[in-house]
């Protein structure tokens, strides 16, 4: 396929932020959903904020809209559902086509109004199906349970290529599924006045034989030209560009594990946009520069990709909403600080104001200066080895430095973490209220004793704070973990390098002290 050359294809604008629609608001409202509480649901969030593109998940494996070829949302259940939720969603959506209305036209429409662009969003290989497994797929009843994936189990991955929750996604290697996934995503891109299409390959990610999938990535790079080359001819026949974004993983080793070749779907120009996102939660590990470098001399955008916070949750010293959002500042900082074009929200549900402190902030630096912010090492958490979400977090975060236990060691020393803080007080012209170092530590006992460094400088003896005696619901004094906190007068730019030793262990204690998290916490004046 020829490619336009980068000198010559339109680079996007820069959005500030990406928000991920996913859908769910099509259940917001009593059935039948009209199409203002359609709309009005749809861009509470956006509206008077930093929003300037939206993505719109047109549904997962059956069509969102009246369709010839495909299965259409509710034929896979008959149009019985298990529950009204369902029901309103589904059988909203249908009565939309029903009636005559043009919901996806008119979303485009009303994101013109608002100065939001709006891309079709397509879930390259959802898994939603959990306990199912290849052989269960004849006699099961689930929606979106497709007759096609029924009658071709030789076509998914399989118990013994992919974690058992997953064994029922599509094997992209085989010619006749990417076939599949073409005609999904062409009428997908067909049914509005689109901005483009986002291609999400993290929601799931488990698209080729674990075994193979490094050498099977050219079949990845095969859909994603034939999908360039069917937005190409809807780009020439509107006259006007039509943009494609990939979500992919956050750092290239997991890209190549998975089986995506991102260096050539940049090189070949397969996408416009390039966002890096994790496959379950956030993924704070993005190797920004790198994605940078590879994107920004083929007139590529990047946007670091946030998701949940689910897998940073801990019983911090304040309620987890407000370390949230000062996460959040503190990550979309550092991603622009190192050269991102914006970043990138997906799962962010919400009401007008659910988000707002971090929509009408996060989309650049300026906005983001002199607000709270926490910097955290990375954290590597992983679910149970047992359920029904085992390995999803196989490929992100994979650089995580905590937890990790403190154990002894035959040199006395003991690991080293990283926090990268953005901030410029200083310079920003800002005045620090606060700047703390927090470590949690998990089964501390009073006779422990540990060595920490900042910066190759030894810190004195922490302040010990426990969760549970600043809890004003709970009756105890102390918990099973503590926080060491050290004050600091000043906080660097760049990265921090903290280093704990273990000194003394109560040998009343039969496991080891585990370092959870590793933070800076940063509170300005206001």
């Amino acid at each position: 396929m020829a490619v336009e050359p980068a000198a010559t294809r339109p680079t996007p604008p820069g959005y500030g932020i990406i928000y991920n629609w996913d859908g769910a608001p099509h259940d917001y409202s009593e059935y039948p959903q009209s199409l203002e509480q359609f709309l009005d649901k749809t861009y509470a969030p956006i509206e008077d904020t930093q929003v300037g593109a939206l993505c719109w998940c047109m549904g997962i494996h059956e069509a969102t809209w009246p369709s010839e070829r495909l299965d259409v949302v509710g034929d896979s259940v008959g149009r019985r559902y298990d529950s009204v939720r369902t029901m309103r969603h589904v059988e909203s959506i249908r009565a939309f086509f029903a009636r005559g209305a043009d919901p996806y036209g008119a979303l485009v429409a009303r994101g013109r109004e608002l100065g939001v662009q709006v891309l079709a969003s397509v879930r390259m290989n959802d898994n939603h199906f959990w306990d199912l497994r290849p052989a269960d797929l004849s006699t099961a009843n689930q929606s979106e349970l497709t007759a096609l994936r029924k009658e071709h189990p030789e076509w998914l991955l399989g118990l013994e290529q992919a974690p058992g929750w997953c064994s029922t996604s599509w094997n992209m290697a085989v010619p006749e599924v990417r076939e599949h996934i073409l005609q999904l995503v062409v009428e997908a891109c067909q049914q509005a006045e689109w901005d483009g299409v986002e291609l999400d390959w993290q929601r799931h990610a488990f698209h080729l034989p674990a075994d193979d999938a490094y050498r099977l990535r050219y079949t990845l790079t095969d859909l994603m030209r034939a999908i360039r080359a069917a937005t190409a001819a809807i780009a020439a026949e509107r006259g006007r560009p039509f943009y494609v974004a990939v979500r992919v993983a956050t750092t290239f080793e997991s890209c190549r594990r998975i089986g995506y070749d991102i260096e050539a779907w940049v090189r070949d120009g397969l996408c416009d946009i390039v966002i890096a996102g994790g496959n379950s939660g956030t993924d704070p590990g993005a190797e920004v520069e790198r994605f940078v470098e590879l994107c920004k001399p083929a007139g590529v955008c990047f946007y670091g990709g946030f998701d949940t916070d689910g897998r940073q949750q801990a019983r911090r010293l304040r309620p987890h909403r407000s370390w949230r959002v000062d996460w959040f500042r503190g990550l979309a900082h550092d991603c622009l600080d190192r050269g991102a074009d914006g970043v990138y929200v997906f799962n962010w549900h919400g009401h007008r104001d659910t988000h707002r402190p971090l929509l009408t902030t996060m989309g650049s630096q300026e906005t983001l200066r002199g607000l709270d912010k926490v910097y955290t090492a990375l954290h590597r958490s992983v679910g149970p080895k047992t359920g029904g979400r085992v390995d999803a977090e196989r490929d992100d975060r994979i650089y995580g430095e905590v937890p990790v236990d403190l154990q002894r060691t035959l040199s006395g020393d003991g690991p080293t973490f990283h926090i990268t803080v953005s901030d410029d007080a200083m310079a920003d012209g800002a005045e620090l209220e606060r700047a703390e170092l927090q470590i949690e530590v998990a089964h501390l006992s009073t006779q422990d004793e540990v060595a920490v460094t900042l910066d190759g400088e030894a810190l004195g003896p922490p302040r010990i704070r426990d969760a549970a005696a600043e809890d004003p619901e709970d009756p105890s004094d102390v918990s099973e973990n503590g926080w060491l906190i050290w004050p600091l007068e000043q906080v660097a730019r760049g990265v921090c390098e903290v280093r704990v030793r273990l000194l003394e262990r109560d040998p009343r204690i039969g496991v080891p002290l585990r370092i959870e998290q590793v933070e800076i916490y940063l509170q300005y004046r206001h």
